[in-house]
């Protein structure tokens, strides 16, 4: 019999990424469940399961349970954590302890799912906290000084921009466009200026490998394969990066504004401490190339990408897992200043 460890999860749309106290990370997989439809049953969770998106015959849904930042299929959800929580610390005698990141933008409704979800995936308490500030204590800013760090983190499903200071959100905003956004914004690019339909998975390689938001010195390309929807048959052709730049203006545009908006919001004090301290960018959709430049010339305030951008959330929530001991009185979800128990 061994003592449940307390552990960190980074909820995520497109991935989720677990932290077991005293180990570090020690799961990165897709939020994706496979399920046979006729039994119900769950076949394969995470990157297996992935595999599998548009590529299964009639009987096997691929999917993913969380859209948008939040729980869009409860069952599965639930489900889903179960499989990673029993593959991190097979849960004995003791359950483990959870805190599970969320967008800031959550609503009550939501946040009441993601912690019934914990409890019903073998959990003995769920304390949240937002994802903002996670990602700002996990690339390594002190949040509990007087004074305001601004930090925009662009996941998969939202993207959260906060300005934290005294280690509290003080102006925020969560938008839906992230990660996900950008995929469809190839998908739609691509179709409209070549006729060709590309997969999800194809939008996805290319955002990684060519992808940008500003202008290289040196054009790259990539060449891909996609359905020609004239002649119904497959077809390969070249995309550059500067196509790219083209085909993520409109969700690029959403992000800088909300980005204006919380500036436009925050105390003056706090604006002249952004303007020392910089902004800080992490989560996967930070790494698309040129976003650092991008929004520093758009703000004239100096941007950096933090280290390890992917893992920023999760590392966040993992060292907020050292405090549960002070978090008897449910500080955790820091914007609500209350807990709930299951």
């Amino acid at each position: 019999m061994s003592i449940a460890k307390d552990i960190g999860i980074d909820l995520g749309t497109a991935s989720i990424l677990v932290h077991v106290k005293g180990k570090g990370v020690v799961l990165q997989e897709p939020s994706v469940v496979a399920i046979d439809k006729n039994t119900g049953k769950l076949l394969k969770v995470g990157t297996e399961a992935q595999m599998m998106l548009g590529r299964t015959p009639g009987n096997i849904v691929a999917m993913r349970p969380l859209r948008e930042g939040v729980i869009s299929d409860y069952d599965m959800t639930e489900r889903m954590l179960r499989e990673f929580i029993n593959k991190v610390a097979p849960v004995h005698v003791f359950k483990p302890r959870l805190v599970i990141c969320v967008p800031s933008g959550i609503t009550e409704v939501e946040e009441r799912a993601v912690i019934d979800a914990g409890i019903q995936a073998g959990a003995r308490k769920v304390y949240l906290i937002e994802e903002p500030v996670a990602a700002a204590i996990g690339a390594g800013i002190d949040i509990s000084q007087p004074e305001g760090h601004m930090v925009v983190d662009i996941g998969g499903g939202t993207t959260d921009i906060a300005v934290i200071s005294l280690s509290g959100v003080v102006e925020s905003e969560s938008i839906k466009i992230a990660g996900d956004q950008f995929n469809d914004a190839v998908v739609k690019y691509i179709r409209r200026k070549y006729n060709v339909l590309i997969g999800e998975r194809t939008a996805e390689e290319l955002k990684i490998s060519i992808g940008g938001v500003y202008p290289r010195e040196e054009e790259v390309t990539k060449d891909i394969k996609g359905r020609d929807l004239v002649t119904g048959l497959p077809k390969t052709f070249t995309v550059t990066s500067n196509e790219m730049i083209e085909a993520f203006e409109e969700p690029i545009q959403r992000i800088l504004e909300a980005i204006h908006a919380v500036l436009e919001r925050t105390p003056p004090e706090l604006t002249a401490d952004i303007s020392t301290n910089g902004i800080v960018m992490t989560g996967g959709g930070s790494l698309l190339w040129g976003f650092d430049k991008l929004i520093e010339s758009n703000t004239g305030i100096e941007t950096r990408v933090a280290d390890d951008a992917i893992s920023c959330v999760v590392k966040g929530t993992g060292a907020s897992l050292e405090d549960l001991g002070t978090m008897q009185d449910g500080t955790m979800n820091l914007s609500r200043r209350k807990q709930m128990n299951g």
